[in-house]
């Protein structure tokens, strides 16, 4: 197959996952609000435990976190990296590679994700005691760039390692590079 027509199956099938993800999360799985709110219930919870564990006086009740003396942030659905992960696997579904290869890397690069999104929150909560002035543009823009950055990390990560490797050539280049003699 040569590499235009690559490409465009690799775009078609994005934005087919993103038509799906769209159908599946904003119309079905937001509204209902069950995966969201464990999945925030549980960013709250293991993100308290880290700073409890990191000597911070924090306070959890369900989605929110609190330190004494500050406002406290709140999970609310849609800010709990659910989306991001669903972008994440329609990336990965989309590129070609094994389907062994993507059993271990989809549930690392969830994990990741999930990670990102705990010291994200850790990070928020922690403006709002040491830097209050930076808490909104790290809510805003800062912080949430992060996700993006990570899938898309993850994505190259895909693409160089995990995907297949007769995918990677180019009307029938051979990919590995050429070694030079010392």
């Amino acid at each position: 197959m040569s590499s235009r027509r690559r490409i465009a199956a690799f775009i078609g099938k994005v934005l087919a996952f993103y038509g799906l993800w769209y159908v599946l999360y904003d119309l079905w799985l937001l509204p209902a609000g069950t995966v969201d709110q464990w999945l925030s219930l549980n960013v709250a919870s293991v993100s308290g435990a880290l700073l409890n564990g990191l000597g911070f006086e924090v306070s959890v009740s369900a989605r929110g976190l609190s330190l004494p003396g500050v406002p406290g942030i709140y999970i609310a659905n849609g800010c709990n990296g659910l989306s991001t992960l669903g972008l994440f696997v329609g990336f990965v579904l989309a590129y070609p590679g094994s389907a062994w290869r993507r059993v271990w890397f989809l549930p690392l690069g969830i994990l990741a994700i999930y990670a990102t999104n705990v010291v994200r929150v850790v990070i928020m909560l922690l403006s709002q005691k040491y830097w209050p002035a930076a808490f909104e543009p790290l809510h805003g823009f800062g912080l949430t760039t992060i996700f993006y950055v990570v899938v898309f990390g993850l994505w190259v990560a895909w693409a160089n390692y995990g995907g297949d490797s007769a995918a990677a050539r180019v009307d029938g280049a051979d990919p590995t590079p050429a070694v030079s003699p010392s």
